[in-house]
């Protein structure tokens, strides 16, 4: 991880862990003061960011450190792993509310809001949402994907708290109001540990090179090279901010070995400067009919 993009992710994190900190405190306070366990959860939702920007932090800074001989591609995919346990927190998280929700239904129990409620809400969504604003913004600079997952975790904490307001302005019309919105948000923190967890997970897995990017690079190899070259079997293995590209190409059987080795060295060169990848080519002799 670059210096830049270190910078986001340390200032994103201690912005994250202080505020919702002190969101958690209010929020549960709030929720013993009116029986709210869709407050409540609601405030264990936001300790969690607390957690989630903990290992920011720390996934950020496994990160930056250069490759080593027992990782001679760097760490970058550190944050990949942070964001996997950010994405598995939320859904421990949406499987406790489930849990609260229904007991609260069983047992039909309803919360006594009142105006402490209303205000403390309020005042979570406007934080929470700047707090994802900032994330996402901070994810543009930089490009870091644990910024975009803690931002998505900090805006399921205020989409949630939207829902919690609504079931505070209607609770003493209907006694279920409480326990069912604990499950629409329990639906919505578990919708987006799935966003975060299949998006990281491929990514540690191992993913194809896009299409359009192959395409891309077939144009750029043609116009330096000035002539139809069959290049193909393209793999790319992502480290962070370091990518590794690998491909084959095909080129006339007898032409000689130092000149197949100059073509390969000035596409690698080329992927590196245009495209940002680290690419090693394999010549094949091409079969003429």
């Amino acid at each position: 991880m670059n210096t830049s993009k270190h910078k986001y992710v340390i200032w994103e994190g201690w912005i994250s862990i202080i505020a919702n900190t002190l969101l958690f405190f209010l929020k549960y306070w709030a929720g013993i003061v009116s029986g709210s366990i869709a407050l409540i959860a609601d405030a264990w939702h936001t300790l969690t960011d607390s957690v989630s920007s903990v290992i920011v932090l720390i996934g950020g800074k496994l990160s930056r450190k250069p490759a080593d001989d027992d990782h001679p591609f760097g760490h970058g995919r550190a944050e990949h792993i942070a964001a996997v346990i950010i994405g598995v927190l939320l859904a421990i998280v949406a499987f406790d509310f489930i849990i609260s929700a229904y007991e609260k239904l069983v047992s039909r129990q309803s919360g006594n809001f009142g105006t402490i409620a209303i205000v403390v809400t309020i005042i979570s969504i406007v934080v929470k949402e700047v707090m994802a604003q900032y994330a996402f913004w901070a994810y543009r600079k930089s490009g870091s994907s644990i910024l975009k997952a803690d931002g998505w975790h900090h805006r399921t904490d205020s989409l949630s708290s939207v829902i919690i307001l609504v079931g505070i302005l209607l609770g003493k019309y209907y006694w279920w109001i409480d326990g069912a919105l604990a499950f629409v948000v329990a639906v919505m923190i578990g919708y987006a540990s799935f966003e975060i967890l299949s998006k990281e997970i491929k990514a540690l897995l191992g993913e194809d090179v896009y299409p359009e990017d192959i395409k891309a690079i077939t144009n750029e190899v043609y116009l330096l090279l000035n002539r139809e070259v069959y290049i193909h079997h393209f793999h790319q293995h992502r480290y962070g901010d370091h990518n590794e590209l690998s491909c084959h190409i095909k080129l006339p059987a007898e032409m000689p070995l130092e000149e197949v080795h100059n073509i390969c060295t000035k596409i690698e060169k080329m992927i590196l400067q245009k495209f940002n990848m680290v690419a090693t080519i394999h010549p094949e002799p091409l079969k003429r009919p």
